[in-house]
């Protein structure tokens, strides 16, 4: 270590002598081999420190290495690489490597302790220290005979250290490899074939040592295998693996155990010689003394048990014959523990002060009391010395609560020094003591107090809004936190949160005015103040606040009524003959305000030195003062000045022009021309205009909804209308019937046109009438039958017209999927009826309009349905119309009909009106073609 290093480390154990300071270790983890600059960490963050007071309070690095490996960054507060460190250089023969480091800051003083983690990587590849290895194995050796094989050396540690042996193929030879948990593995030589020196007297075998990084690194070592002419039996050990245990602070020469291996053969080839096996970096005559020959193993350097607990040793029995033989044994030596630590105290405080109100058993700090030593000189016990309200329990082995055995009073004492002590169980025994400092807090048992029982507070209307009006004062005579008193607004002024009329501030007590208050309009209000303290739970007390408001000067005096219209000139006259004292005109004038700023005095200002008129200063009313003279105008105008007596005084002015007449006639003539106020569209006659027009709608609307209530009704309200019946004979004939017969009509909104399908009863009265339904949503009755006994079959060319209003010539067939027909459950037995068609069917007749009804009149065909007249009952599927079903085309609401024959519900059919898209484009083109060919062939249709 340099002078300068020197020097730091002992400024640094210097201030820390002489400051207060605390200690906390940080901890960094880096990779070893690192570059030049590479951040460890960031001291400004763990040091909880600004980046810019580092420089500042002269952040020193301390180390007591001879290098400087780490240096702090300025500008960034990063902790840099300086160096490269090579863990394998540094920390030789070390599971865990780590570099301490002191971080100093000072004014104030910080210290903290910086333990930097260096992890290994697998840089380093296997090494043997032999470049070959011989082993003069004789020819008698047995089968299954192990050879112990050199140890690869790998500077790394934990997996990345040797883990495997592997020997190249052969036929004599296998490997054994033994694991060596956290220490690097051992291979072993197995003989699996007896070898024959007069054969091959040398053997040639490559072993290779693979560690356990990845990708794994290898080395290889050469090993040469002496075929030795025959020395029959290799000394043995007395035990596979010896125990022994020795003392840490053993003496230099301390015996620790004496081996034992006998050789069965005779002579030379008889006697045993012991020595260590060297296995890589391990030498074990580093720490031990082996006698060669008595087999005694003695204590040579000094032992740690807290550097290392344990030491595993091969040693080897080799005989004196010409050909020696060895055997290899194993030694475990254990290093006893010697108390030789004292115990070590670390204090958790888990709260700042101790409440005086503490319940008994309340936990202070916890205690932790550790020790180096194993065994009895590790175990410690832990107890409190001296007198005070608090009391040591034990948690768990070695750890302690700090708890409150009394009840604590702040009054009596506002802290204690707690002294712990701690001892181990050696002999002899160890101690250390620690001192705790635990402070006692106040509690909050006095509520704040307010200085006057009721506060009055005054205040001028029209003050600037943020106006400090008062300050609150309360005191506590609790401390700290719990005499801090803060103060709320509490309580409503007429329904109306008092925090829209005036704000406190929590801290100081001072109330500002939240807006400007109106002598007027508020007179006086009243609110609470609450004061809090910050204790827990807070205490807290009331005070009533009164809020007067004065009144100021603020509002003009006001004209009233008939002269109160803003910049309007009114006329008075008088006759020419009007007396002393004659009334032309009172001025009547209100000031919102009150007392004497509300007290109004009345002034004639124009025009000056006039002596015809006065006014009472207090009446308002203007009187002439003499007779009229031929030396007076005609029209005088008045300029009257309304002062209330404020201070300062606010006026209103009103201007009046005073016309002389001749008579009291010219008076009324002048009042007849003069326009009335009233003549004007005021806001009443608007507000009358708007309400008569809402009345207006409202009934308008009502009387519409009234009239599609009607119109628009559900199955239960069906309007009624009679009809006539169209319905088929056994015989395949088909007639109109006039019998009573009343339908139940119902009109959907859709106003597009669609089919209509009317399911009659089966036997209608004979006597009927064609009805068909026009766009106007009526029924008209187009034509009467002749009641006949027995109705005809209608031929192909008879024909029928009707006059409907919709105008559309529905010639097209009807198909059952598009005219949605409602219909009965599936399967009811229906007749066959007639359907609208344009084709003519051999099986039924057709029947269509004649030509010329009409420009509104629609061509009707009808045929049979697939039945024919007479036959068979068809059944229906869903989606499909029964062939007796009417449609009528041209209609534009859906409408169901309930059949009434005779006064009585025979039977209820429906008549459902689909829409259809398609049919309907086809409807509006014919409709047009039809009308061009009724303008071409108008005559002829007529003839018709």
């Amino acid at each position: 270590m340099d002078s300068g290093g020197d020097y730091w480390i002992v400024c640094a154990l210097l201030v820390l002598c002489v400051s207060d300071w605390s200690a906390a270790q940080i901890l960094y983890s880096i990779n070893e081999e690192a570059d030049k600059g590479t951040v460890v960490g960031n001291l400004a963050k763990d040091l909880n420190v600004n980046v810019r007071d580092l420089q500042a309070r002269n952040l020193n690095i301390v180390s007591g290495y001879s290098k400087k490996y780490f240096e702090p960054n300025f500008k960034t507060g990063d902790l840099l690489i300086n160096d490269r460190i090579d863990r394998e250089e540094f920390c030789p023969n070390k599971i865990t490597c780590t570099l301490n480091l002191e971080a100093i800051l000072s004014d104030p003083v910080v210290h903290r302790r910086i333990e930097v983690v260096v992890v290994d990587i697998n840089d380093n590849v296997p090494t043997f220290f032999e470049k070959s290895f011989s082993v003069n194995i004789s020819e008698s050796s047995p089968t299954g005979e192990r050879f112990l094989l050199p140890l690869a050396v790998d500077a790394d540690t934990s997996s990345n250290s040797v883990k495997t042996y592997k020997l190249s193929p052969n036929e004599y030879f296998s490997l054994v490899v033994q694991s060596g948990g956290e220490h690097s593995a051992s291979a072993e030589l197995v003989l699996l074939k007896a070898l024959d020196r007069e054969r091959q007297n040398v053997v040639g075998l490559t072993l290779t040592a693979v560690d356990g990084g990845r990708p794994p690194h290898t080395g290889t070592v050469q090993i040469i295998i002496n075929v030795l002419d025959a020395n029959d039996n290799p000394p043995s050990f007395s035990k596979s693996l010896y125990k022994a245990r020795v003392n840490e602070n053993a003496a230099v020469g301390s015996l620790v155990i004496q081996l034992n291996a006998t050789d069965l053969d005779e002579g030379d080839n008889g006697k045993v010689i012991y020595s260590f096996v060297k296995r890589a970096n391990i030498n074990p005559s580093d720490l031990f003394d082996l006698n060669a020959e008595t087999g005694e193993i003695s204590v040579k350097g000094q032992l740690d048990f807290e550097a290392q607990r344990a030491y595993e040793i091969h040693v080897q029995a080799t005989d004196r014959g010409a050909s020696p033989r060895r055997a290899n044994g194993k030694l475990l030596i254990e290093v006893a523990d010697v108390n030789d630590n004292t115990p070590e105290i670390v204090v958790t405080l888990l709260m700042n002060a101790v409440r005086e109100d503490a319940e008994t058993g309340s936990v202070v700090a916890l205690v932790t009391v550790t020790d180096k030593d194993g065994g009895a000189n590790g175990e410690t016990s832990c107890n409190l010395i001296g007198s005070s309200p608090f009391k040591l329990n034990s948690n768990y082995k070695n750890y302690y609560s700090l708890i409150v055995d009394r009840p604590l009073d702040r009054e009596e004492q506002t802290f204690y020094n707690v002294t712990v002590t701690a001892r181990d169980k050696g002999i002899p025994s160890l101690s250390s003591t620690s001192v705790i400092q635990v402070e006692i807090a106040d509690v909050n048992d006095n509520a704040p107090d307010f200085l006057e029982p009721m506060i009055n507070i005054y205040v001028k209307e029209n003050s600037p809004i943020g106006t400090r009006i008062h300050v609150i004062q309360a005191v506590d005579s609790d401390l700290s936190e719990n005499a801090r008193v803060t103060f709320k607004l509490e309580g409503a002024s007429k329904n109306i949160p008092i925090n829209s009329f005036v704000n406190i501030n929590s801290e100081t007590g001072e109330i500002f005015s939240l807006q400007s208050f109106n002598y007027e309009e508020l007179k006086t209000f009243q609110f609470k103040v609450q004061a809090i303290d910050s204790g827990v739970p807070p205490l807290s007390s009331n005070v009533t606040v009164n809020v007067l408001i004065l009144d100021e000067n603020d509002n003009n005096p006001t004209i009233l009524a008939p002269y109160s219209e803003l910049g309007s000139v009114n006329s008075e006259t008088i006759p020419y003959s009007a007396e002393a004292g004659y009334f032309v005109a009172k001025i009547r004038a209100v000031d919102a305000d009150s007392g004497y700023n509300a007290l109004l005095s009345y002034h004639l200002t124009e025009p000056k030195g006039n002596n015809l008129f006065r006014i009472g200063t207090s009446t308002g009313e203007i009187r002439t003062k003499r007779r009229m003279s031929d030396n007076d105008l005609k029209s005088h105008p008045l300029v009257v000045l309304v002062s209330d007596n404020g201070e300062p005084s606010l006026s209103a002015t009103v201007s009046i022009d005073v016309v002389v007449v001749e008579s009291t006639a010219d008076i009324q003539t002048q009042f007849r021309n003069v326009p009335l106020k009233e003549d004007s569209f005021s806001d009443l006659n608007l507000y009358l205009l708007i309400a008569i027009v809402s009345v207006s709608v409202v009934f308008l609307l009502s009387l519409i909804s009234l009239i599609a209530v009607r119109c628009h009704r559900t199955d239960g309200g069906f309007s009624r209308y009679s009809a006539p019946m169209i319905t088929t004979h056994p015989d395949g004939s088909w007639s109109y019937s006039k019998a009573t017969q009343q339908y139940d009509v119902c009109f959907s909104s859709d106003t597009l046109k669609s089919d209509v399908v009317v399911f009659p009863a089966p036997f209608p009265p004979v006597d009927a009438e064609l009805i068909s339904i026009n766009g106007g949503d009526t029924f008209t009755r187009t034509q009467t039958l002749p009641n006949k006994d027995k109705p005809k079959v209608p031929s192909s060319d008879w024909r029928y017209s009707a006059s409907l209003r919709a105008g559309g010539v529905m010639q097209s067939s009807v198909h059952m999927e598009e005219s949605s027909v409602m219909q009965g459950a599936q399967g009811v037995l229906v007749q066959n009826w007639p359907t609208a068609s344009s084709a003519a069917d051999g099986e039924g007749g057709e029947v269509s309009p004649p030509m010329g009804a009409g420009v509104d009149s629609n061509s009707w065909h009808f045929r049979y349905g697939p039945g024919g007249p007479g036959g068979p009952p068809q059944h229906l599927k869903p989606g499909e119309v029964p062939p007796e079903a009417f449609i009528i085309p041209g209609s534009p609401a859906i409408i169901s009909i309930r059949q009434n024959q005779g006064g009585e519900d025979d039977k209820s059919d429906f008549i459902t009106f689909g829409k259809k898209e398609e049919a309907k484009k086809k409807k509006k083109k014919k409709k047009e073609k039809e009308k061009k060919d009724k303008k071409d062939k108008g005559k002829d249709d007529g003839d018709e």
